[in-house]
C-alpha cells in the first residue's frame, strides 16, 4: 500500500531510509520535499562528491539509471542515486524498460539508496511496474490537496514550524493565493524570518511581509458579497481594477461559482446538523455561519440567477457578446447583478 508523504518524512528524519523510492503524482510539494530531505541529509557532505548522483529523466536511460545504482559507494556506508523529472524517462511505461527495473527491485542492492521524483503524473496502476513498487519500494503518491482542505493544511504546516495561525487567517492565505503549495511555503518562509520565538500570524503579518493586502482581497470580496456589504464590495473591486495583474478576473469567476455552489448546498440541506452540512461543503465549521447568513441573503432561486450572471462572465472574459468590456467592468457587473 502507498505510503503517505508525511510518514515518509518522519521515518527519514529518523534515519530510516529504505533502498527504493518511487515519488508520484500531481502535487510536486511533497515529492520535492522527500527527495531534497534525501539529497542533503542521507550521506553527509564530504561523501557527496564520489556517492551522490543526481540525473534528469530526459537525459537517463533507465539502464544507466540502473547501473549507476548497483556501485558499490567509495569509502561510505552507502550512495545516492536521483532520478528528478523522472516523468521524462525514456519509454518508461513500456515493457522493455518497466522490465529492466522490475528486475532490479527483486534485488536492490541495500548500500543504495535510489529515488525516482516523478512528477504531475502517475505510472499506469495496471501494470505490472506499478504493482512490485507497491510491494517492493516506498510508494508515495502525491496527490493535489483539495481547495477546502487548504487552510487546515497551513494551519498544520504553520504549527510544524512552531508558530501558529486561525482558521479565518489561514482561510485568507488560501483564498489569497491559490492552490499552489509551493507558493504558499515560500510566502510564509518570508513570515517566519522575522521571528525567532513561536508566533500567532495574523492578517497584519500577511499584508506586512507576504503583500496581500488585508482588506481588499478575494476573502474578502466574498464576505462583502455573502453579507451583501455594496459599499465594500466596490471598494474592493476598485482596487482590483488598479491592480489588474494581481487580480485576474478568470479565477475570480471560479472562486465566485465554487462559493454560490455552497450557498446552494446550504439551502438544500438546511435541515441538517452543522457538522454534517459542514462535512458536506467541505468547510471548517467555524465559517458554516457565515455560509448561513449568506443563505439567507441568497434565496436558492437568486443563486440559481446568480449562476446565470457568472456564466455571463465567464463567457465575456472569453471574448463572447463581451462589447469591448475589459476585465474590471466584466467584473464590475457580475457583482451588481449578483447584489441587486
Amino acid at each position: 500500500m502507498a505510503s503517505k508523504a508525511e510518514d515518509v518524512l518522519k521515518d527519514l528524519k529518523s534515519g530510516k531510509y529504505a533502498p527504493v523510492y518511487f515519488l508520484q503524482g500531481e502535487e510536486p510539494f511533497f515529492i520535492d520535499q522527500i527527495s531534497n530531505f534525501i539529497e542533503k541529509n542521507a550521506i553527509s557532505e564530504h561523501e557527496k562528491g564520489f556517492n551522490q548522483v543526481l540525473m534528469y529523466g530526459k537525459e537517463a536511460p533507465m539502464n544507466v539509471i540502473l547501473s549507476n545504482a548497483r556501485r558499490f559507494p567509495m569509502m561510505a556506508d552507502r550512495q545516492v542515486v536521483i532520478v528528478k523529472e523522472a516523468q521524462n524517462i525514456p519509454n518508461l511505461g513500456k515493457d522493455e524498460v518497466d522490465t529492466l527495473l522490475l528486475n532490479y527491485l527483486q534485488n536492490p542492492l541495500p548500500s543504495t539508496i535510489l529515488v525516482f521524483a516523478h512528477k504531475y503524473k502517475k505510472l499506469d496502476g495496471r501494470k505490472p511496474l506499478a504493482k512490485e513498487l507497491d510491494k517492493k519500494a516506498v510508494l508515495v503518491n502525491s496527490e493535489k490537496i483539495k481547495d477546502y482542505q487548504l487552510p487546515a493544511w497551513i494551519e498544520a504546516y504553520v504549527k510544524s514550524q512552531n508558530h501558529v495561525i486561525d482558521s479565518r487567517t489561514s482561510s485568507f492565505l488560501a483564498d489569497s493565493i491559490g492552490n499552489n503549495l509551493e507558493v504558499i511555503v515560500n510566502e510564509l518562509a518570508k513570515i517566519f524570518i522575522n521571528f525567532t520565538e513561536p508566533t500567532t500570524l495574523t492578517k497584519d503579518h500577511i499584508q506586512k511581509y507576504v503583500g496581500i493586502n488585508k482588506e481588499y482581497n478575494n476573502f474578502e470580496l466574498l464576505n462583502a458579497i455573502g453579507f451583501r456589504d455594496v459599499v465594500k464590495a466596490n471598494k474592493i473591486i476598485h482596487y482590483f481594477a488598479q491592480n489588474p495583474k494581481s487580480n485576474p478576473l478568470i479565477p475570480m469567476i471560479i472562486l465566485i461559482f465554487n462559493y454560490f455552489s455552497k450557498i446552494a448546498l446550504v439551502n438544500s440541506n438546511a435541515n441538517l446538523g452543522e457538522a454534517e452540512l459542514a462535512k458536506i461543503l467541505g468547510i471548517n465549521p467555524y465559517f458554516l455561519k457565515d455560509y448561513k447568513t449568506a443563505a439567507k441573503n441568497y434565496h436558492l432561486g437568486k443563486v440559481i440567477d446568480c449562476f446565470g450572471y457568472i456564466q455571463e462572465a465567464d463567457l465575456r472574459s472569453k471574448g463572447v457578446e463581451s462589447g469591448g468590456m475589459d476585465e474590471a467592468e466584466i467584473l464590475r457587473e457580475m457583482i451588481f447583478k449578483i447584489m441587486h
